[in-house]
């Protein structure tokens, strides 16, 4: 029976059980059609806004797979999606009618704790890098959520605890190993390859599918002091004032991530805030202990906390405090800025609009990441945006899809209401899906962007990665 998937151009490609037969000869994953029982679970990722279908998905068991892959969607034109972790908000793992190409069975991670570096493997969580990374004392600089994927993060950037010193996590690749749009296997590094390793450093997915990172490793933990300390929402005026004076005079060994939404029934929390606003600082200081406790001292006598789990735990712990505010197959809408400071304006704005809140699922955060990356030039990399001190994310999220409209409608008024206090700059991996090419300009900068579409047009001339934030 003859197999009908979407071409670049929107039209089908016919393609013949002969076809299908010959690709599946030298592919040595599961290939997945929609009636195949697998299907529906593999083509699901974490945002459940996005609800498309695949052709066909084929599940890659290593980078001969992709490489088989990539020429296959190449020689029927295929439209091409590319999923690792599947975490992105604009849902850029999955196409609706195309070949989706799933890299998440490609979990290796392999340390080498002489020289402090790690090859993990495309289909790897953080959760995945941070278990084997810190059976060594060393870690990555990744994101805030274990669940999501390292591939997706690391080539729009990537930002964490660690980034106030060491930088974007890109900022922190050797090399990587990619299939270009060719089919062919290429490693990438400062001195091979050289302007492809710059273009992936932040241009998202639009130049090859990544199979393998290297990554420059850093001596953190295994134990460091983290947590979180909560406040009643009457008091979020004041904790953000002091969320201010604290993070701008805090050394780089500490991270801060103000969080203003409705207490969630967990158990950290007092029974008698749950379900009632409440504003929280999480915390992670990977330096001496006894430096932190110094350090946070101040906050933690800050007004009346409602609760304090500030406390000496595992580093990989604290990557995973955040998770379940994020599970899989809730409705997710974001809007972000970056910002150079957490101004009065802003901690005014912020206070006014986490009252409106509409899901008890949502929330208003402020990540703070300035510090190492502001000292690498402009052009460093695609990441770019160096002039950024915080990320600014207005994170709606709720169960049901009769509640889309009220929810995304709070997302954008706080977004438009808080535009004045940006960089003007934003994080390409939080663009929602409608999100484009003013937003994408926003993300790289009009320099940046007309040379990611110069080695476009040269890496993947006929636009086979196109199904991500299109730099051309």
């Amino acid at each position: 029976m003859t197999l009908e998937l979407k071409r670049l151009d929107g039209s089908q490609a016919a393609i013949t059980p002969e076809a299908l037969q010959a690709f599946k000869a030298g592919f040595k994953g599961a290939v997945l059609a929609p009636d195949d029982p697998a299907y529906n679970e593999t083509r699901k990722i974490w945002n459940a806004m996005i609800d498309r279908r695949p052709g066909l998905i084929v599940r890659c068991t290593g980078t001969v797979d992709v490489v088989q892959a990539v020429r296959f969607a190449r020689q029927h034109q295929l439209l091409l999606s590319v999923r690792s972790g599947g975490h992105n908000i604009a849902g850029v793992a999955v196409c609706e009618g195309g070949l989706m190409i799933d890299l998440s069975l490609l979990r290796g991670v392999f340390v080498d704790p002489v020289a402090r570096t790690a090859h993990c493997q495309a289909g790897c969580t953080l959760g995945n890098v941070d278990r084997e990374t810190q059976a060594h004392g060393l870690a990555a600089v990744l994101g805030f959520v274990s669940d999501t994927g390292i591939a997706g993060l690391t080539v729009g950037g990537g930002f964490g605890y660690l980034t106030r010193q060491h930088g974007w996590t890109c900022d922190n690749l050797l090399s990587m190993e990619v299939v270009t749009a060719d089919g062919q296997i290429q490693r990438v590094s400062a001195d091979q390859n050289a302007e492809l390793f710059w273009a992936l450093r932040g241009g998202s997915g639009n130049f090859g599918i990544v199979t393998s990172f290297e990554y420059k490793l850093h001596p953190v933990g295994p134990e460091i002091l983290g947590g979180a300390i909560a406040w009643r929402g009457t008091d979020t005026r004041q904790v953000l004032d002091a969320y201010r004076e604290f993070s701008a005079a805090a050394p780089r060994e500490l991270t801060s991530v103000a969080v203003l939404r409705i207490a969630p029934p967990a158990p950290w929390l007092p029974k008698e805030v749950h379900g009632q606003p409440i504003v929280a600082i999480f915390v992670c200081h990977t330096g001496r202990i006894e430096d932190g406790e110094a350090l946070l001292a101040p906050l933690r006598k800050l007004g009346q906390p409602v609760a304090d789990i500030v406390q000496r735990r595992p580093y990989a712990q604290m990557q995973s405090l955040l998770d379940a505010t994020q599970p899989k197959g809730r409705r997710y809408y974001w809007k972000s800025h970056y910002l150079p400071r957490v101004s009065p304006e802003l901690a005014d704005l912020a206070t006014d609009h986490a009252k409106r809140i509409v899901s008890p699922h949502s929330a208003i955060l402020m990540f703070q990441i300035g510090g190492a990356l502001n000292e690498l030039p402009a052009g460093h990399s695609p990441a770019g945006n160096r002039d950024a001190a915080y990320v600014l994310n207005i994170a709606a999220s709720w169960e049901q899809a009769d509640k889309d409209a009220d929810n995304i409608a709070w997302a954008r008024a706080a977004f438009e209401a808080t535009r004045g206090c940006s960089t003007g700059g934003t994080y390409v991996n939080f663009l929602t899906e409608e999100e484009g090419a003013d937003r994408i300009e926003a993300a790289y900068g009009r320099a940046t962007l007309d040379k990611l579409a110069a080695l476009k047009r040269r890496y993947d001339p006929e636009g086979l990665f196109n199904h991500t934030k299109a730099v051309a």
